[in-house]
């Protein structure tokens, strides 16, 4: 696959023919070494997702088992507790990657998800408004970065080519932490009584520890970085030949040959933090990710309660509300597909948002006049639709980076937008519109409407850009110009 391809030109305007590339993917040592990626770094950092997200989902079902009412606190209090965390995680996520760079992703990963672990075990303690309002404000503080340093670390073992898959699989990650966590909840909660610990008591206690153990997995098997591809306490499971690293590093190095070896030790300099940040061709995409994904936040929290609602049991309302967070997975993977097959890159993001916006109308429309299983069958059908175009948008910022730290930074970014639109998200489904949220549905349909909006706008100012700068060249000759991936 030529290069151009990928990204419209190489970085200095040196055009490949996609001889070395095609090479590469058939040397065998390159192969077995991406293999290796494939089956460590890969599912180890989807595994620290995983728990990210159970620590964070577990309230969910913690409110099915009567936690609001044992800790008097009312939803407004409990929409508050959570965007007290998404605000933590928002203030330390440039920080956070900044510190990755400066140590790697070995030391920095590893200790954070101890950490947020920790954090989340002690929630069994909380008794009253003040301990739960603390106790959220400080697991978001622990979790900022974990995300964006996650996908940075992906980005320095894969090719551009590769990178939107794998992203792809690391959301699940997080969209499957969603999906299971109503699940183990159904089973976990009836354990209330035992110990002298209630039901949710129990889910904080067992989802937390489980958390520190992955983060003592990840000391002991997380890869560094193709440079330093041992772990930082152990020799590894699997570990990297000479001549497999050697091939993963040049393969890495035709792909992009102004590539930065590995992510230990990468110095970011403030310049190089606000040229990003200034970076005005680039804000459609944080204005859209800000506002579809603000639709998500109320959806992982209230979703059991609904189907409470809908007359199911607590047990039975847990074990539904995974439904549609494993049908989600589905569509991750089916718009990653699309976008690496077709390299539209905003239009895979675009074709995912109007699905999800369809799906909203319908559901607003006709649920109240159809029964409790139809009903039943449209939150689902929103619930698996409202992440699809999440990760693809992910690669499609990364792959208009030109360097390591543009991207670290822009990826942090892009999550600062994602997690701002959750805190504000908390807010759609209020106590005065329960039981079915139909204000709520409208708010999302708007939000949607608008996150689709910016991301037609965004591809549009690099269509225009691309066209621009090339009639520029063809005008004036001299060096080609870097293109944007429309």
């Amino acid at each position: 696959m030529p290069f151009h391809a990928e990204k419209g030109v190489l970085e200095h305007g040196v055009q490949s023919d996609g001889s070395d590339t095609f090479d590469l993917e058939k040397d065998a040592s390159a192969l077995r070494a991406r293999r290796k990626v494939d089956t460590t770094v890969l599912p180890l950092l989807f595994l620290g997702l995983l728990v990210f997200q159970l620590d964070r989902m577990n309230l969910a079902s913690a409110l099915t088992d009567g936690f609001a009412k044992n800790i008097s606190v009312n939803q407004n209090t409990i929409n508050l507790g959570n965007q007290l965390m998404f605000l933590g995680i928002v203030v330390l996520e440039i920080p956070s990657n900044i510190i990755l760079q400066r140590i790697g992703p070995r030391k920095w990963i590893s200790a954070q998800v101890f950490i947020f672990g920790f954090v989340a075990t002690m929630q069994v303690f909380v008794k009253n408004k003040t301990g739960f309002l603390v106790s959220r404000a400080f697991l978001g503080l622990c979790e900022a970065g974990y995300i964006p340093g996650g996908i940075f670390t992906l980005s320095t073992w894969y090719t551009k080519r590769e990178l939107a898959k794998r992203v792809a699989v690391f959301f699940f990650g997080m969209f499957g932490g969603n999906a299971i966590s109503p699940l183990l909840a159904s089973g976990i909660l009836k354990l209330g009584g035992r110990g002298g610990l209630k039901g949710w008591q129990w889910l904080f206690v067992i989802e937390g520890i489980f958390t520190m153990c992955v983060a003592i997995m990840l000391l002991l098997l997380l890869p560094g970085s193709p440079d330093q591809p041992r772990p930082l306490l152990s020799s590894g499971l699997i570990r990297f030949k000479d001549a497999e690293r050697e091939a993963l590093q040049q393969r890495l190095l035709v792909d992009d040959a102004d590539r930065k070896p590995g992510s230990q030790g990468l110095h970011i300099p403030l310049s190089l933090v606000w040229k990003t940040v200034k970076h005005y061709r680039r804000w459609p995409h944080y204005v859209s990710t800000f506002a579809v994904f603000s639709t998500w936040s109320s959806l992982t929290t209230y979703t059991p309660t609904i189907i409470v609602a809908l007359g199911f049991n607590r047990i039975q309302a847990n074990a539904l509300a995974s439904v549609g967070g494993f049908l989600a997975l589905g569509v991750v993977f089916f718009f990653g597909w699309l976008s690496d097959k077709t390299n539209k890159r905003g239009l895979a993001v675009i074709v995912a948002h109007i699905c999800y916006f369809v799906i909203l109308i319908i559901t607003r429309s006709v649920h109240p006049i159809v029964g409790k299983w139809s009903r039943l069958g449209l939150w689902t059908m929103v619930n698996a639709f409202a992440i699809g175009y999440h990760p693809v948008h992910n690669s499609w910022v990364q792959l208009n980076c030109k360097e390591a730290g543009e991207r670290s930074i822009s990826i942090a970014m892009w999550v600062m937008s994602a997690i701002s639109g959750l805190m504000v998200g908390t807010q759609y489904y209020r106590g005065d519109d329960v039981p079915f949220y139909s204000k709520g549905l409208r708010i999302q349909i708007i939000m949607v409407a608008v996150g689709m909006l910016f991301a037609i706008i965004q591809e549009v100012v690099y269509i225009l850009h691309n066209r621009k700068a090339l009639k520029k060249w063809e005008g004036t000759g001299g060096e080609k110009p870097w293109l944007y991936t429309p």
